[in-house]
């Protein structure tokens, strides 16, 4: 992975949204609900007020609204602050 993040950021691969077919009908993409949990794959020093407690690997919980969506080498993650994770699964 050629991206660091600084300071006290994470930069998180969410999940696979899940698919529920109710009796074959088929969600279409923009109808799925975005996934609310991912895995971290990268996480910056933390800052003198606040060490960083995430590390590689953790599945994580965050908020809906929380990070910035980027696309690296055709994937999709998120940036976000460590104070937007809510729990470490």
């Amino acid at each position: 992975m050629s991206i660091k993040p600084l300071a006290d950021r994470v930069l998180v691969k969410p999940a696979a949204a899940e698919e529920k077919t109710v009796s074959g009908i088929i969600i279409p993409d923009s109808a799925k609900e975005k996934p609310l949990k991912g895995e971290v794959i990268a996480v910056g020093n933390g800052t003198k007020d606040e060490e960083m407690v995430l590390k590689t690997g953790d599945t994580v919980l965050y908020g809906k609204y929380a990070g910035t969506e980027i696309e690296l080498d055709g994937e999709q993650f998120l940036i976000m602050r460590q104070s937007d994770v809510l729990a470490i699964i």
